[in-house]
């Protein structure tokens, strides 16, 4: 039996899973779980646990196939971003750091000046990426913010996605002042066209590097002959190849340290064309002020009832209990509510001198068929198909998928471990997918 097995290494918990290789597809056989252990200054006492427990139940050993890792367990790749206008360049550079897995902690919009560089440096970034202009378009002010980046002397990796016809200029200052750097083709090359991909598959490459700040992740990436792959970009790939089996999705993964919400979906010609800004077609959005563990009390705060002590006394990394599950519960719906609120498009009023007339800023969701829970707060407690379906509302201040949209609970945690398998087998795992909508909803899709 050829056995591929995954190891996603979260910020609260750690899972092993295993994949059986038939011909065109995976049959999940395997699956264990244990806290993530960067506390006690080794991941592997987490990994090596789940991975006992995945034996203990199921009877399948290590050796049996390929290893695959992904992690967020060393905090995410913090990044910060710096383009020319807020609506083009610095947002198209957003897209691809996001949808790579990084964190944006800062971002700065057109000229630079010396407390943009302050501001820089406090970020304490692990990358950064310049970006500016259309191609033929501004040159002057991406190359004076590149001086001013190198002179920060922050020994980072720094990519250059801006007008490719000052690349020569910023990789000569980059160079004179003896720091990194990466050129990759313009995130926004024209008018309304994003090019994201260049850019995200060198901030993959620069996670890789990264991860091993994970206490053990070294050990852990001993295991595998593949790249330990960020957790949000790993998910955002399955999303991608699900879309392809079966039609438009959003995926929404609830953590114990964020709430991320991946989108494949092209939106409806209705609202699209009343579109004033470009939009992936993949997207992802991650809101690390919405962990449903790490950051309860600030979700707490959201909700009606504000900071219930007496609810959050009861608050567990894993919920054993009813009362335990019921404050995960309350917090993950509120994380959900803001979680979708941030990535759905809304409906903006204008008046003109010809009348009031209706734009969309942002990801419409209305063509969306498929929304799907990821995640342990909304896979391991129940209740979260009904906290989904509250989100399905259609088209109205913003743009939600509809009521018609099939709800899904991923409880076998394909998502993660899928698309990690994906940079590998993606066939397999379009194949794999189709095959669990099917058995869950009897589309023949």
């Amino acid at each position: 039996m050829t056995v591929l097995t995954t190891l996603e290494i979260g910020s609260t918990i750690t899972k092993a899973n295993a994949f059986r290789v038939e011909n065109d597809h995976l049959d999940h056989v395997g699956q264990g779980f244990a806290a993530t252990s960067v506390s006690a200054g080794d991941v592997r006492i987490g990994a090596d646990a789940a991975i006992s427990q995945m034996r203990d139940q199921y009877g399948l050993t290590l050796d049996a196939g390929e290893i695959f890792v992904n992690s967020s367990a060393a905090g995410g790749l913090r990044m910060t971003v710096h383009g020319l206008t807020s609506s083009m360049t610095a947002r198209a550079a957003r897209e691809a750091a996001l949808g790579a897995g990084a964190i944006v902690v800062h971002t700065t919009v057109g000229p630079m000046d010396e407390f943009d560089v302050e501001d820089l440096c406090e970020a304490r970034p692990n990358i950064v990426l310049l970006a500016g202009g259309v191609d033929h378009g501004e040159k002057r002010i991406v190359v004076d913010n590149a001086r001013l980046i190198a002179s920060a002397h922050l020994g980072v990796p720094v990519i250059y996605a801006g007008n490719a016809q000052a690349r020569r200029r910023v990789e000569t200052v980059f160079a004179e002042a003896g720091e990194p750097l990466t050129c990759v083709s313009n995130v926004f090359p024209q008018v309304d066209v994003l090019r994201i991909d260049p850019v995200r598959a060198v901030i993959q490459d620069v996670f890789n590097n990264h991860i091993t700040a994970a206490p053990g992740m070294g050990g852990l990436a001993q295991l595998s002959t593949h790249d330990i792959l960020p957790t949000p970009g790993a998910v955002l790939r399955a999303t991608e190849l699900f879309t392809e089996a079966v039609g438009d999705a959003v995926v929404v993964d609830v953590g114990g340290a964020t709430t991320d919400v991946h989108s494949v979906t092209d939106g409806t010609l209705e609202w699209t064309s009343r579109t004033v800004d470009p939009e992936p077609r993949a997207k992802r959005t991650v809101e690390g002020d919405l962990g449903v563990f790490v950051n309860a009390r600030h979700v707490a705060a959201m909700t009606a009832e504000g900071e219930d002590e007496e609810r959050l006394s009861n608050l567990r990394a894993i919920p054993a209990t009813d009362d335990e599950s019921e404050v995960t519960r309350w917090l993950t719906r509120r994380a959900v509510e803001v979680g979708m609120g941030r990535h759905a498009g809304a409906v903006v009023e204008l008046f003109t001198p010809t009348g009031k007339t209706q734009i969309v800023r942002g990801k419409d969701l209305t063509a969306v068929h498929w929304v799907i829970g990821t995640g342990g707060a909304l896979t391991r407690v129940p209740g979260g198909d009904a906290i989904l379906a509250r989100m399905c509302t259609g088209a109205g201040t913003q743009l939600m998928p509809d009521a018609h949209a099939t709800i899904l609970i991923d409880r076998d945690y394909r998502f993660s471990a899928l698309g990690t398998i994906a940079s590998s087998y993606p066939d397999l795992v379009r194949e794999t997918f189709a095959r669990w909508v099917h058995e869950e909803t009897g589309d023949p899709r």
